[in-house]
């Protein structure tokens, strides 16, 4: 067994460990229909919203020129990420009236903010993508790699 192999392994092994950890909190302290009703919700969730949503950004970002697609996409997926971690304080999940040091801030103003950020940079990558193309087509090469010549087939010394 090589190095990498045995890291595989000893991964694995970590990660089935935690997996049966999580699984025995939730055998031992979750009511089974509380977690029923959790599962099929996550469930709901992601067939009914996420994969369509995904499926409509996909088809609307084919719209894109391809040489922009990637960066689009790209900024979509972060974004997609942001939001999904942020969504539970922008609805202020925890927050209490008698308790106004928890979830003190505009979450959904930061949000934006965030997200502005973010299609502030792919805006520039797109800028930036689009003058550095125009410079390869203006000054007559095609831009990208070049293969090197074709070595002779003499032998040398011939």
């Amino acid at each position: 067994m090589n190095a990498r192999t045995a890291s595989k392994a000893a991964a694995y092994a970590v990660g089935l460990a935690l997996i049966a950890y999580g699984l025995r909190g939730i055998v031992t302290d979750v009511p089974v229909t509380r977690w029923a009703k959790w599962f099929a919700g996550a469930a709901v969730l992601h067939d009914a919203v996420l994969v369509p949503a995904v499926l409509a950004a996909g088809a609307l970002t084919g719209l894109v020129p391809a040489g922009h697609r990637r960066i689009v996409r790209a900024a979509l997926v972060v974004g997609a990420c942001v939001t999904a971690v942020a969504i539970p304080v922008v609805l202020a999940y925890g927050r209490r009236a008698d308790e106004p040091s928890r979830l003190p801030l505009p979450y959904g103003r930061n949000l934006a903010i965030v997200l502005g950020a973010i299609a502030a940079a792919a805006a520039c990558a797109l800028v930036v993508r689009a003058v550095t193309a125009h410079r390869t087509a203006g000054d007559g090469r095609h831009g990208g790699a070049t293969r090197a010549p074709k070595p002779s087939r003499k032998e040398p010394g011939r």
